[in-house]
């Protein structure tokens, strides 16, 4: 194995979002390209996990403190996700139903515990394995302490040799506890402290950011916007900007095919016309919608870093106004969102609708038989959503932020290269100027929106062009 993909997610075995789908799509895609590569997570109590077979191949314990905890790594029999795909079984600490929190959507109040414990069952087994990959490619905070650990720990040292890659997917997340858990850490060397220190706290974050041989981030503006503004790490980031560099993400598009997406109701053939149309009957009959108003849709996590709490204020104005368009919300989150989101739902029957859960089959449904999709994010480090509807021929509306702004131009712009409709302001003012924006290119300017359409389906997002950018970083480091 060249690569080892370290994360606290993987698609389809266990995924909270978009770190989920990167770590599930590039290593197939390096593997594709001749670079072979692995992921190891933690042993969730998931579905797709339990419903798979695993064997052991090492056990070993981990300190923590003054007790020592047991743990398996596990590799996945048939390599069913294309990869070598390894699992760390730790008795008590992730054998839980979520990732990182309940069903009931209350975080694990033992965090620090339990990712300890995985970095360092993850460095134990290599430490210990006669092939050790030539490179270990960490994947935010949860991993973040493993460059400075191989490099500091004694137990450690062996892998010091071993490049270390550092991938920022939300930079918004440091995983920061307070010196007083100091005890919970390996022995590490006492002139190394300062590196594991930011506002005077242990932060893996900061930390794997001073260490990794290099650091990505997962779009270009999404590092640019680090140094200017992420709660008081603008300094650091300024600082290592020389081992620094943004890679836009990719999509799976094995998984992401209107000609072959097993969860659309019609399959894209010849006509991109007659599959959109198909495809929103579909909607328009499941929801009671009137299938001649265009169909804006709203697909993630009710959370104010997804911009979630702008949609009930501002679809009740453009409801209350008589706009003529239509609304579906698919997501789960904050409970204030999703109840105010369930009140449109009661007074806007045919014309709005919300379904409050995480439902992979009706979100391709929706990329399908939508028209546009709305992305009024406060934060984006690179966005796969706008990337998948534009797949699918619908047309993103974006806030001008992180990997948004990398991948959609505005269909405005003099180049004639426009992709969907962008605003700036986090606003209700500004959001409602884009959505009367694309009511007014669907219904105006309709053989431009057509145009359009067919155009940002041609766009090549997929993984092999991604998955080249970091080939040539992995080729600097051996």
């Amino acid at each position: 194995m060249k690569v080892l993909h370290i994360s606290a997610e993987c698609y389809p075995a266990a995924k909270a979002g978009g770190l989920g789908d990167v770590v599930g799509a590039l290593p197939k895609y390096l593997t594709n390209s001749g670079v072979t590569a692995g992921v190891i997570i933690p042993k969730y109590h998931l579905k797709w996990i339990e419903n798979h077979s695993f064997t052991p191949i090492y056990r070993g314990s981990v300190r923590l403190h003054n007790y020592y905890i047991n743990f398996t790594i596990e590799k996945e029999q048939h390599d069913t996700l294309g990869f070598p795909f390894f699992v760390v079984n730790i008795p008590g600490k992730f054998d839980r139903p979520g990732i990182y929190a309940d069903p009931s959507g209350y975080t694990y109040g033992d965090e620090v515990e339990r990712y300890l414990c995985f970095q360092q069952a993850v460095l134990q087994w290599i430490v210990n394995s006669p092939g050790r990959p030539a490179l270990l490619h960490c994947h935010d905070h949860h991993t973040g302490l493993i460059p400075f650990m191989v490099k500091h720990c004694p137990e450690y040292r062996a892998l010091a040799y071993i490049p270390t890659m550092f991938t920022i997917h939300n930079g918004m997340y440091h995983g920061a506890f307070s010196w007083s858990k100091l005890y919970l850490m390996p022995f590490f060397d006492a002139e190394a402290r300062g590196l594991l220190d930011w506002a005077d706290t242990i932060c893996p974050l900061a930390a794997a950011i001073k260490c990794a041989w290099r650091v990505t981030t997962v779009s270009p503006s999404y590092l640019e916007e680090l140094k200017q503004a992420s709660n008081g790490m603008e300094w650091l980031f300024y600082h290592e900007q020389h081992k620094s560099v943004g890679i836009l993400n990719g999509i799976d598009t094995q998984v992401w095919n209107p000609r072959s997406d097993g969860y659309i109701a019609r399959h894209l053939e010849d006509s991109v016309d007659n599959f959109k149309a198909a495809n929103k009957q579909v909607l328009a009959q499941g929801f009671h919608l009137d299938p001649a108003l265009p169909l804006i849709t709203f697909i993630g996590r009710l959370v104010m870093e997804k911009g979630a709490d702008l949609l009930p204020d501002l679809f009740s104005r453009i409801l209350h106004g008589g706009m003529r368009v239509s609304f579906v919300v698919l997501g789960a989150g904050e409970p204030r969102i999703a109840d105010a989101l369930a009140q449109l739902r009661h007074h806007f029957p045919g014309r709005f609708h919300a379904s409050l859960e995480y439902n992979e089959a009706l979100a391709h449904q929706l990329y399908a038989g939508s028209d546009f999709l709305m992305m009024p994010s406060r934060v984006e480090p690179c966005g796969l959503n706008q990337m998948y509807a534009m797949r699918y021929g619908t047309l993103p509306i974006v806030r001008a932020v992180g990997g948004l702004r990398d991948t959609v131009p505005d269909i405005g712009e003099p180049d004639g290269g426009g992709r969907g409709i962008r605003f700036n302001n986090f606003s209700i003012e500004d959001g409602y100027l884009a959505i009367y924006r694309a009511a007014e290119l669907y219904y105006n300017h309709r053989d431009t929106f057509e145009d359009i359409r067919r155009h940002v389906m041609q766009l090549d997002f997929s993984w092999e062009r991604s998955a080249g950018h970091y080939m040539h970083i992995y080729s600097q480091m051996w």
